[in-house]
């Protein structure tokens, strides 16, 4: 995933969620270059030399580099240029992508099947798989560019690891002061820097135009006849060329699918295949000894000695240029796990008064930049870290699979003739990618699964708890209309107006009854406020709000919001006079409700959960804060409730 850049006010969908609006598709797709393609863009740096060096090397002979060199392109092929930018890039939900849009694209038609359950999971797996990749890719990335230092001076060398870490924990420190100023330099960096991986691996390709022999898929298939084990686990390092494919579907909103393909096709992809063969044309001219020594880092060694530095600068220029997208990624995601149910509510400030997609999360942040900062100093080289990095990929690529699988028979009713060999095609080379990455567990790929399998645990267990939350709170509700009846005659009614925030839109919130039990007051004009985030990105205008007036000056109002939107209640609020007439801010006042969980005697969930999720809620930002609300206009009141 990559940098959150939606445009406009809170209720609009950016424009490239609607292919360019008033935007040139040329100037969309320039655009996309800088801020998408940033993770598989630099990829080149370390994935060709870790099928060799890794923890499987393989023989420096032409057998070897022309089955590398086309199992890369042919996974590039497959994997980016058909699975996710030919068929998943048509599968948006009003214009986003993603693992999250996919599930909520296609939970209602398995919604009341027995995979219906399933697939949430699923969706909610690959998003806790994101966590850990968005740790390793900061970390693997940048410090394989800095130690593109010792093929410029190989006494450097001690000096890479403080480097990284100093240009790590900088990009960690200048979210919060937003994005959009560098950002506006993503896109010329980053040409520039395709530009010359194109021309670093035509130069090498010309010396040596042997290496197109690897176009032809056969010498991937022989590279497997010849060493099957080692040609499997080679798979391992060969997925790393294809890291960041899942982030051209989960930033298409931004771009607009058109705009992302011309990218892809008509830039990105040749100048990507141009260093790879670059790459290897470099090491198949090269004698046993001097391919041994160029192995060690063979995307600068593509460089005359002369421009060796200034394409470590620009690599590592490149690789914050990924890093920050990757970061940006993770406060988007999180937006939309929030939004839909899976996350508590979390400190968002908003860095862009103009650009409605310009969020930082603090609690995000920090706990990003420790994972990173503790990968580097554990793992200490890119290609130990190259070890662990994969793994997260694969999974959430296979998990990408399992839900295309459901959306071509479910929801697009592809014919089974048509449909069960593209799935089977895709579950053969991503199953095989994931299988290969299990080797690495031992040698650092249990980190990226043990960040998954705790964020998968909150995830799971704060989704849960809510649920039980409601059908608790739901079953001793009692109705508002037969509430506003009987409170009418029974409180003294004050000036203003109260606004009653409930979970549920049915039922009596419990701020409302504690409220008229203590201070046995109720104002003129009563509100009953649910926040509904719906399973699209975007909500229609005139979809927003839905008022029921109850009578004696009480109203049940529901807001609608999409999981990409801002939840700001006043701007809502300010939009509508349905409601009894308008609303003057300063003279209304809101009442939220803070529960406080009990253990009962059947515990819907194990009473470690319950500990967690209690521990949640306590930690949880207050909802004053996450639906923007005045803060000197807001009234919490306590409850207990067991669950």
């Amino acid at each position: 995933m990559s940098d959150s850049v939606s445009a406009g006010n809170p209720s609009e969908p950016p424009q490239g969620g609607h292919h360019g609006g008033n935007n040139n598709v040329a100037k969309l797709a320039f655009g996309a270059i800088g801020v998408v393609f940033g993770d598989i863009g630099t990829s080149p740096i370390y994935a060709f030399r870790e099928t060799f060096v890794g923890p499987h090397p393989l023989a420096l002979d032409d057998l070897h580099i022309l089955g590398v060199v086309s199992l890369i392109f042919w996974s590039m092929t497959i994997v980016v240029a058909l699975q996710y930018v030919s068929i998943l890039m048509r599968a948006d939900n009003k214009g986003q992508g993603g693992s999250l849009a996919l599930v909520a694209l296609i939970s209602n038609s398995v919604s009341k099947t027995r995979f219906g359950g399933v697939v949430v999971l699923l969706g909610v797996f690959a998003t806790a798989l994101f966590y850990g990749d968005s740790m390793i890719t900061p970390a693997v990335s940048v410090l394989s560019a800095v130690e593109g230092l010792t093929v410029v001076e190989q006494r450097l060398e001690p000096l890479v690891l403080p480097i990284a870490l100093v240009l790590l924990a900088a990009l960690f420190l200048i979210q919060r002061r937003g994005t959009a100023k560098v950002g506006a330099l993503f896109a010329p960096v980053m040409t520039v820097y395709f530009i010359v991986l194109a021309v670093l691996g035509i130069v090498h390709l010309v010396e040596n135009p042997a290496i197109l022999w690897a176009l032809n898929p056969w010498y991937a298939i022989q590279f497997f006849l010849t060493d099957k084990m080692l040609g499997f686990l080679a798979l391992g390092s060969v997925v790393l060329a294809v890291t960041g494919a899942e982030a051209l579907y989960s930033d298409m909103g931004h771009f607009g699918r058109g705009p992302m393909r011309m990218s892809w096709f008509g830039f990105v992809m040749p100048c990507l295949v141009l260093n790879y063969f670059g790459q290897g044309a470099m090491i198949m001219s090269l004698d046993s000894v001097g391919a041994a020594e160029a192995i060690e880092n063979p995307f600068f060694v593509l460089a005359p000695e002369v421009l060796r530095l200034p394409l470590v600068i620009l690599a590592t220029c490149a690789t914050f240029i990924a890093s920050q997208a990757v970061i940006s990624g993770a406060f988007s995601i999180t937006h939309q796990a929030i939004s839909l149910g899976f996350i508590p509510r979390l400190s968002i400030h908003h860095t862009s008064e103009e650009t409605a997609g310009q969020i930082y999360i603090p609690f995000i942040n920090w706990a990003l930049m420790t994972g990173v900062i503790i990968l580097v100093l554990i793992f200490q080289n890119s290609s130990n870290l190259a070890s662990a990095y994969g793994i997260a990929v694969t999974g959430a690529m296979l998990i990408d699979t399992c839900l295309m699988a459901v959306l071509l028979i479910a929801l697009w009713k592809w014919k089974l003739w048509l449909a069960v060999p593209v799935i089977a095609l895709f579950f053969i080379v991503d199953g095989a990618y994931f299988a290969a990455n299990l080797a690495k567990v031992g040698d650092g790929g249990w980190f990226p699964l043990m960040i998954g399998a705790i964020a998968f645990t909150l995830l799971t267990t704060w989704a849960r708890g809510r649920k039980l939350m409601r059908e608790r709170m739901t079953e001793s509700a009692l109705p508002l209309d037969v509430f506003a009846k009987s409170a009418h005659g029974s409180a003294a009614r004050v000036p203003g107006t109260a606004i009653f925030m409930a979970s549920s839109n049915v039922g009596v919130p419990s701020a409302l009854l504690h409220n008229i039990k203590h201070n046995k007051v109720l104002h003129e004009r009563v509100v009953v406020l649910t926040v509904e985030i719906s399973e699209v990105p975007y909500v229609e205008p005139g979809e927003r709000c839905e008022i029921v007036a109850l009578g004696e000056g009480f109203y049940r109002m529901t807001l609608r919001y999409g999981f990409m939107e801002e939840t700001d209640i006043p701007f809502a609020l300010a939009e509508t006079n349905l409601c009894g007439g308008p609303f003057e801010i300063m003279k209304t006042s809101f009442f939220l409700s803070r529960q406080t969980l009990l253990a009962s005697n059947k515990p819907g969930m194990a009473i470690w959960r319950q500990k967690l999720f209690s521990w949640m809620m306590r930690n949880a930002a207050s909802a004053m804060e996450f639906f923007r609300l005045p803060t000197n206009r807001v009234v919490e009141l306590g409850s207990q409730l067991e669950i």
